[in-house]
């Protein structure tokens, strides 16, 4: 196994995938943690709480959505 993970970057193709796969899941996660301007936190907070499909999008969402305040 540990033959076939160091084949893995000999690929220069994949390799450049699999860089450019972890490089935008970081970018991903940096920018659930940046709060989005003009947002009003308590509206969104009653939006995702009442039960609605929103909420289940949040859910889905590892709560990413509920973190935009």
């Amino acid at each position: 196994m540990p033959a076939g993970l160091t084949n893995i970057f000999k690929i220069p193709e994949l390799r450049q995938r699999i860089i450019f796969t972890l490089v935008m899941f970081a970018v991903f996660r940096m920018g659930t943690h940046i709060p989005v301007p003009g947002v009003d936190p308590t509206a969104i907070e009653q939006l995702f709480n009442n039960g609605s499909l929103f909420g289940l999008l949040d859910l889905f969402s590892g709560g990413a959505f509920s973190n935009s305040q």
